[in-house]
């Protein structure tokens, strides 16, 4: 089980700002004195025997009607395209830990966390610290040039904790480094999608200049080639890194755009085969020559928008090592599976020394959207406005951050050991439909159980959703192993995992 801390908001961050705090809550506020004192040392518990219970309980009911339905037909002004894929009976009216109550009044067991953001599932007690931050006042909105002092702290702790450091002068010693792969600068934006986004300019910089006043770029003239991961089709769709317009042409939409971009080289787009170093070298080598530069290499280390399959170690260390030789610059790109295991970050387990790190989705925990990118001294080389975005600073935000972080920390080992239970679960699961599944593939709670049989993907998916577990079929891409996705909260113990794995033989029964 998940060990419960207990924290308050001087624990987190300080008696001293808390002090100022105060101050500002009593003259500004009109806040009793001792209130306030009351909000800042108030210990929260952050994972109470009480809420697990709850949250088991209800697990437990997955599927049943908790409520009586909200009917309501109300469907907003959304696209086309959202309005068919919109269902408002999953719709949340409440939840707790790994069960949110849709609007049809059942119980929904959220067996992919909300789409692989609420990292600690629902109504997590130790939110409640934000709460109490809102109570004494702490802003939310920020700028670009007023950031917070928990937004300073928060990309300080985040360093740390990149680098595996501890010691304050430790710290010190990794902000001031100006080595290469050091990663010591964060630029805090919203989404996923803009953080890749700041890293692809980051890389644009070294062949087009990004203003008149720029310096001229390192390899101004050349042809900018950008490494993504290959489909089984040799094409571009086994990756996903936001929805920007040049990282969507990485994934082969705006197939005409990047053709027009190609012909006139503005800059073009590689493949790699999966863990295939021989294919990597030989890319390396052919498009670091002549009029070509490779200007990065972008991946997932999971790659959960292509079945979830699994990068390995050996691979990308060999393929950073080869970047590194080369001068391509390194983005891993950890939207999915930052928060999913010990440390917090996948990349340091895989022993990997990338230029930009993407986090987000996890780390707020589905509380706020914010993102960030984490990079280098040397790829730092955006002015202010290259990256900007007015509300990527929110001191709420950076809370959510410290306190998901906090309770991370303290129980790296029982993540990692719940990952290997749901491993292992998948794989009992695997040997019983040997007609039905392949091995399953992914990493810990990030996982992804294979078909032999699209088709039987497709209709254990709608199964699962007839049993209000929260899981779907991959199978829109080019020759993408058949595969339905899950990705269960961290808070996920052996009770919740006990109630998907029997769900889920109830659906392979029935398909068999």
């Amino acid at each position: 089980m998940l060990r419960n801390i207990s924290r308050s908001l001087a624990d987190l961050l300080g008696e001293a700002y808390m002090r100022a705090v105060k101050a500002a809550a009593v003259e500004i506020n009109g806040m009793e004195e001792a209130e306030a004192e009351r909000l800042i040392h108030e210990k929260v518990d952050f994972y109470p025997e009480s809420y697990v219970m709850r949250m088991d309980e209800m697990a437990r009911r997955t599927g049943e009607q908790i409520i009586p339905p909200f009917d309501d037909a109300l469907l907003g002004a959304p696209t086309d395209a959202f309005r068919r894929s919109t269902h408002t009976g999953m719709a949340p009216l409440g939840g707790i830990g790994c069960t949110r109550i849709g609007q049809d009044g059942r119980a929904y067991l959220i067996a992919k966390s909300e789409h692989y953001h609420a990292s600690l599932g629902h109504n997590f007690p130790g939110y409640k610290l934000i709460t109490n931050a809102r109570r004494l006042g702490i802003l939310n909105a920020t700028h670009n040039n007023t950031r917070g002092y928990i937004t300073r702290l928060c990309e300080r702790r985040i360093i740390a904790a990149a680098n595996g450091v501890q010691a304050e002068w430790d710290i010190e010693a990794v902000l001031a480094s100006t080595q290469p792969q050091v990663l010591n600068r964060i630029i805090n934006l919203e989404t996923g999608s803009l953080a890749v986004e700041a890293g692809i300019k980051m890389m644009l910089s070294r062949f087009y200049k990004l203003d008149a006043q720029a310096a001229s770029p390192r390899y101004e003239g050349k042809i900018p080639v950008f490494l993504i991961m290959e489909d089984n089709k040799e094409g571009f769709t086994a990756n996903y890194h936001g929805t920007t317009i040049f990282a969507q042409t990485l994934r082969g939409m705006w197939s005409t755009f990047y053709d027009r971009c190609a012909e006139n080289e503005i800059y073009k787009i590689v493949s790699v085969k999966k863990n295939d170093i021989a294919d990597f070298a030989d890319k390396i080598r052919i498009y670091n020559s002549g009029k070509y530069k490779t200007a990065g290499f972008l991946h997932e280390i999971i790659l959960m928008n292509y079945s979830g399959i699994r990068l390995t170690p050996a691979y990308l260390q060999q393929a950073y090592a080869l970047c590194h030789e080369s001068d391509t610059l390194t983005l891993s790109d950890e939207i999915q599976s930052c928060m999913w295991y010990d440390g917090m970050f996948l990349f340091k387990k895989y022993g990997l020394t990338p230029d930009f790190v993407i986090i987000g989705k996890g780390f707020p925990g589905g509380e706020y959207a914010a993102s960030k990118v984490i990079t280098t001294a040397e790829a730092d080389t955006l002015n202010q406005f290259g990256a900007l975005v007015t509300n990527g600073q929110e001191e709420l935000a950076s809370l959510a951050y410290l306190i998901t972080m906090e309770f991370s920390r303290a129980n790296g080992d029982r993540i990692e050991e719940m990952g290997e239970k749901v491993e292992a679960s998948l794989r009992g699961i695997a040997a019983e439909f040997p007609a039905l599944l392949d091995a399953p593939e992914g990493l810990g709670h990030l996982s992804a159980i294979h078909f032999r049989e699209g088709e039987k993907a497709a209709e254990f998916s709608v199964l699962m959703g007839s049993m209000c577990v929260d899981m779907s079929a991959q199978l829109y891409k080019a020759d993408c192993p058949p595969a339905v996705l899950l990705k269960l909260p961290l808070i996920c113990d052996e009770t919740v995992l006990e109630v998907v794995c029997d769900r889920v033989r109830q659906g392979l029964k029935a398909l068999a």
